[in-house]
């Protein structure tokens, strides 16, 4: 990528970066991209649950894949994050409690610059390339919902790919693994009714707060002594909410919490622990426990071809420092998944720590400080192209 064509994907990110957007609807920032994809060979299908859309470029020559050739999906997430941002950029957010805080700007940007390196070659490529700007992964599960609408039908990939910047990682560096990469992410909630009274009389009421307390505590022996740790999970219970006065005994209690695991077989399990928990417990002490559970991602789960093509082009793309395997899963969650549940693919993170930092110390993502050293940006685009023309041309072997 040369001096201007990096100077345009800055320029892009700095913008969007400054009008951060959160959830399904970021009209200003598809403008952005739409606005920087004008006049290229794409075909443009919007979303209509939300302001994403895919971008489709047609390779001018038939391929090894069919008649028209292979299909290949990059993937680029638009929406910020409920932050102030506190970086101090000269392009830092404009926006009042919003910031760029995962790195969703240079996603965009970076695929905006990959879908127009690819224009340009066209007439050289093979096959089929769904350019894919999703908003709502911050929690919103957009990707679900453009799925949903079937805008991946319209050219349906044979393989899927994703970056992810990471701040603590050495500039350049691609890191991965196959299998199971990132979490699932369901969210859970627990309301224990008891007998509400007064504080000095315990014995004139039930009391749900030490019953929650309990539910707590055995929610958490469940999983130190029935999980294995082969197949891990993750259940921390973050809120809860009870009483009005130090000196009244609530009539509930409302838990709140999340879990995480890494395969379906134990999510499955787990979500039966709860409903069994919380209600078991509750009624051994005279309470009543209603229970639910909001379905977040599933696993991100690597296919292992599509990552061994990731990891042999971080030794071929310019500026790419080479490839780090992760030694285990991370239990943060992407709903990316979702593309991945369906198509074989892989998502990789790309180092983004400036020159003179300590990867280890910098701010991380979801940080309101985090900043990234932009220049990696080109190598993003590099590897975004790479990817799709290798497997345009070989398939995932």
């Amino acid at each position: 990528m040369g001096a201007a064509e990096l100077a345009e994907v800055v320029a892009l990110r700095r913008a969007i970066h400054a009008e951060p957007e959160i959830g399904l609807h970021c009209p200003l920032t598809t403008a952005k991209a739409k606005a920087a994809l004008a006049g290229l060979p794409l075909d443009i299908h919007d979303s209509t649950s939300t302001t994403g859309f895919v971008a489709i470029l047609r390779g001018g020559r038939s391929g090894g894949g069919g008649s028209n050739g292979r299909t290949v999906l990059l993937r680029g997430d638009m929406d910020a994050l409920p932050m102030t941002e506190e970086t101090g950029l000269p392009f830092a957010s404009t926006i009042p409690g919003a910031m760029h805080a995962c790195g969703h700007d240079a996603h965009t940007a970076m695929l905006v610059g990959a879908a127009k390196a690819l224009c340009a070659r066209r007439e050289e490529l093979s096959g089929t390339i769904v350019f894919m700007f999703q908003p709502g992964e911050e929690g919103h599960h957009g990707a679900r919902h453009m799925m949903a609408d079937g805008l991946l039908d319209i050219a349906r990939p044979e393989a899927a790919f994703a970056l992810h910047i990471s701040p603590n990682a050495p500039a350049g560096m691609f890191v991965g693994r196959d299998g199971a990469m990132l979490a699932s992410t369901d969210t859970v909630r627990a309301t224990i009714r008891g007998r509400g009274g007064h504080a000095a009389m315990p014995h004139e009421a039930i009391d749900p707060i030490p019953v929650a307390c309990a539910i707590v505590t055995a929610l958490q022996q469940h999983v130190a002594r029935r999980v294995p740790v082969a197949d891990p999970a993750v259940l921390t219970i973050t809120q809860i909410h009870a009483g009005s006065s130090h000196n009244i005994i609530p009539g509930e209690v409302q838990l709140t919490g999340t879990l995480r695991t890494l395969s379906e077989e134990t999510r499955i399990a787990m979500r039966a622990a709860f409903h069994q928990i919380a209600p078991g417990i509750a009624a051994a002490h005279g309470c009543v426990a209603d229970t639910a559970i909001d379905e977040g991602y599933p696993v991100t789960v690597n296919d292992p071809r599509a990552t061994a093509l990731l990891r042999g082009l971080s030794g071929e793309v310019p500026g790419a420092s080479g490839w780090t395997t992760m030694p285990a899963p991370m239990m943060g969650g992407e709903d990316f998944s979702y593309v991945l549940r369906d198509i074989p693919g892989a998502m990789a993170f790309i180092g983004v720590a400036a020159e003179g930092s300590d990867p280890r110390t910098n701010p991380p993502l979801h940080n309101t400080r985090m900043t990234i050293d932009e220049q990696v940006m080109a190598t993003g685009v590099a590897m975004h192209c790479a990817v799709a023309e290798r497997f345009l041309e070989h398939g995932l072997g």
